[in-house]
C-alpha cells in the first residue's frame, strides 16, 4: 500500500490507461476473434448494465469508506488540540518549576504535532516521530515525578490529563494508518476491467467518444477516492485549524 494507491495522480493515469486497454481489448476480441452476433446483444447489454450497477455500488460503498475515515482523522485532530490545551492550563496544578517546565514541553510538543499534519517528506517524519516520542517521554516523567511526590487529587487531574494528550497522539497515528483495503481497490479494479472489456466488446463503433469517457469518468471516481484516503499525498488533507489556533494562543515565552 506504500507504492499503491497512495499517489492520486499516478493513479488516476493508471486507471484511464488500463480502463481504456480493457475496451480495447474487448473490441480486439469483437472484431478478429469473435464477433458478435444480433440475437447476443440484449443479453450482453444485461451484463453491461448490471457489471456498471455493482461497479456503482462498489465505488459508492467504498468512497464513503474514504470520507469516514477522512472525517476520522478531522475529529482525531480537533481531540488532540483540546487535550492538549486542557493540560496546558492543567500545569498551573503542578509546582511552579515543573508546571513551567511541563508548559514548556507542550509547546514543543505542539511544534511536533502540526509538523505531523503538513510534512510529507518520510524521512522527516522519522525525526518528528522520535522527537514526539522523546517529548512524551519528558511530560510523561516530569508530572509522574510530581504524582509521587505528591499524591493529591489536585496532582492526579494533572496526571489524567496528560494520559489524555498521550492517548490522543496514538488515536491519531492509528487513524492515518487506517486505510482503505488494498482487496476493496483489487475488487473495483477488477470489475472495472471487466466491464470496460465486455462494454468494449459489445460497442457498435469501436472507436469514438465512449472510449474515451468512459476511462476517464472511471478514473476520476477512483483518483477520488485515493485523493480522500491519501493522508500524506493527497490534495483533500486534515487542515490542523484546532491545532494552529491553539498554537497562536499559547504564549511562546
Amino acid at each position: 500500500m506504500d507504492l499503491i494507491f497512495t499517489r492520486p495522480i499516478a493513479d488516476f493515469v493508471l486507471f484511464v490507461a488500463v480502463v481504456w486497454l480493457s475496451m480495447q481489448i474487448g473490441a480486439f476480441v469483437c472484431r478478429r476473434l469473435r464477433p458478435l452476433r444480433d440475437d447476443e446483444r440484449d443479453d450482453l447489454e444485461l451484463v453491461i448494465g448490471a457489471g456498471l450497477t455493482l461497479l456503482a455500488l462498489i465505488i459508492g460503498f467504498t468512497f464513503s469508506m474514504a470520507v469516514g475515515r477522512y472525517d476520522q482523522r478531522k475529529n482525531y485532530e480537533e481531540e488532540e488540540a483540546n487535550a492538549i490545551g486542557t493540560e496546558y492550563v492543567r500545569a498551573d496544578l503542578l509546582p511552579s518549576d515543573d508546571g513551567a517546565r511541563v508548559r514548556k514541553l507542550l509547546r514543543l510538543y505542539l511544534d511536533q504535532r502540526l509538523l505531523f499534519y503538513t510534512v510529507r517528506d518520510p524521512r522527516r517524519l522519522q525525526q518528528i516521530d522520535a522527537e514526539t516520542a522523546r517529548l512524551q517521554g519528558e511530560m510523561w516523567s516530569t508530572v509522574t515525578r510530581v504524582a509521587h511526590a505528591q499524591p493529591t487529587p489536585v496532582t492526579a487531574l494533572a496526571v489524567a490529563g496528560m494520559n489524555d494528550v498521550l492517548n490522543r497522539q496514538g488515536y491519531t497515528q492509528a487513524a492515518f494508518w487506517n486505510r482503505i483495503p488494498l482487496g476493496a481497490w483489487v475488487l473495483m479494479l477488477s470489475i472495472s476491467i471487466c466491464c470496460s472489456v465486455v462494454i468494449g466488446y459489445g460497442a457498435r463503433r469501436k472507436v469514438g467518444l465512449p472510449f474515451i469517457v468512459l476511462p476517464v469518468l472511471i478514473a476520476t471516481a477512483f483518483f477520488l477516492i485515493a485523493d480522500i484516503d491519501s493522508p500524506r499525498r493527497g490534495a483533500i488533507r486534515v487542515l490542523p485549524q484546532n491545532l494552529i489556533s491553539l498554537s497562536n494562543s499559547i504564549p511562546r515565552q
